[in-house]
């Protein structure tokens, strides 16, 4: 699809119900928010760990203009070891206090049983960042009704491993990615519920990042709705020397550049910045007009 010069792999089967929202990826961008009760976010710091701080962020974003919310019970990086039980009395009280909200629900975990009780208290989707590590998360998904992120990475959450060497990593991004919607398709998840996200930073350095970036329309060319998860990533911080809380016009330059390159849904922190960038891209690519046309447009005499 070609929108004023710009290139857009096309969606297959763009027509997507997630949770209590329909979107049309052949012409909108979701802005997925994010909400983590964990204390040790590497972005919030436990500043929603509470279980009605959370729910309070979430509803925040969604009057922000979010059309998804993404939670999480234990981050990717290296850390203490988090029980499947605790995930999920972490997760899933924050699923059951939005699951009227007009909105995506999705719960980004690499355990199936957290899954299942999440699908179970309302959630539309799942974010499983281990790239179906355990295959047993496609059958609990196959066996609903939601929708399964599947991201690339290489190690297994939590744990400290050596970032990857690549060849080419866009390549080396694009083959994983086949492979695990292959097993998924085959555990009997189907195409229209798979989602896919290159991971951003997930085992991957700085120079490794930008790269997917400059290339996602390699990524994009696999023809699911891809996910671009490059809020405050250490990327953009080392790209441009900035601590984490100064990393906002990055994270939404390489948002943009995500969606210029075939991403359909962006995962953001900041969620009133991203939704008005989100918009504005929109409408650039013809997507959506504009909310009025005052300036310098013709006005009709007063009656």
């Amino acid at each position: 699809m070609n929108k004023g010069g710009v290139y857009l792999p096309p969606v297959l089967q763009p027509q997507r119900v997630l949770g209590k929202r329909a979107f049309d990826f052949s012409r909108q961008v979701a802005v997925m928010a994010i909400v983590n009760r964990t204390p040790d976010s590497f972005y919030d710091q436990g500043r929603t760990f509470g279980l009605h701080q959370a729910i309070a962020a979430a509803r925040r974003a969604l009057a922000e203009g979010a059309d998804w919310i993404d939670i999480g019970g234990v981050p990717f990086a290296p850390g203490p070891e988090v029980s499947a039980r605790e995930e999920i009395e972490r997760v899933v009280p924050v699923v059951e206090a939005l699951a009227e909200e007009a909105c995506c629900i999705s719960v980004d975990t690499f355990r199936p049983e957290v899954a299942e009780r999440s699908i179970a208290a309302g959630a539309g989707a799942i974010n499983d960042t281990s790239g179906l590590r355990d295959p047993a998360m496609a059958r609990v998904v196959a066996s609903s009704a939601a929708s399964l992120v599947i991201t690339h990475s290489v190690c297994a959450p939590r744990t400290c491993c050596a970032t990857p060497r690549y060849g080419d990593v866009v390549a080396e991004v694009g083959r994983f990615l086949r492979d695990r919607v292959a097993l998924a398709v085959k555990c009997g998840v189907p195409p229209e519920r798979i989602i896919i996200d290159p991971g951003f930073d997930l085992n991957k350095d700085t120079r490794h990042s930008l790269e997917l970036i400059r290339r996602l329309g390699e990524i994009a060319a696999i023809g699911l709705p891809l996910l671009a998860a490059v809020s405050n990533k250490d990327f953009i911080g080392e790209t441009l020397d900035r601590e984490q809380g100064r990393r906002l016009e990055g994270s939404l330059a390489a948002a943009v550049a995500c969606i210029l390159q075939g991403a359909r849904i962006v995962r953001m922190h900041e969620v009133a910045p991203a939704v008005a960038a989100v918009r504005l891209t929109e409408a650039i690519l013809g997507f959506r007009e504009p909310a009025f046309v005052r300036h310098n447009a013709p006005q009709l005499d007063a009656a």
